[in-house]
């Protein structure tokens, strides 16, 4: 890691994991417990190993240098429609640009799969305001539940629609 810790992230790598990595694996077991110790479980809906190894989830880190900075993650829902699932930035990255990236890929990726719209939960808390923010400032909308999600006050969900190709 850098020592500014505000400094732009460089040479942004992100390609897709097979989550066999000890530091992918250690990010997102990170990930898990925060929003565990962050939500209530009946309001909690992050994705554990095990589901994130579904066929329908393809998951992507995002690398500088030799330093897992960040991860995200697609959940197809159906042929048009995916869902926005493990957004995480490193611990000593955060404001350095790399949950802009790894959204950007995530879009990208969305649109050459040729999906209409891509949507997310996250949590209505204080906590959860940074990631809000991030979603609205690169387009997306706030909508209601979507697939198997119902209303639920801590509970914030977002839509983005893709243009078709």
């Amino acid at each position: 890691m850098t020592d500014n810790p505000t400094a732009a992230v460089d040479q942004l790598r992100v390609v897709a994991d097979d989550l066999t990595g000890a530091e992918i694996r250690s990010l997102l077991a990170a990930h898990h417990a925060e929003m565990a110790d962050t939500t209530p479980a009946c309001s909690m809906h992050a994705l554990d190993l095990t589901a994130l190894r579904n066929p329908a989830v393809t998951v992507w880190s995002a690398w500088s240098g030799d330093d897992l900075v960040g991860c995200g993650a697609l959940k197809e829902l159906d042929a048009e429609h995916a869902e926005i699932k493990s957004m995480r930035t490193a611990d000593g990255y955060t404001g350095r640009g790399v949950a802009a990236a790894v959204l950007a890929h995530l879009v990208a990726v969305g649109r050459d799969r040729r999906y209409r719209r891509l949507s997310l939960e996250t949590g209505a808390e204080d906590f959860f305001a940074p990631a809000r923010r991030l979603y609205l400032r690169h387009g997306f909308a706030e909508c209601g539940p979507f697939g198997s999600y119902s209303t639920d006050p801590l509970s914030r969900f977002f839509t983005l629609r893709l243009d078709p190709a």
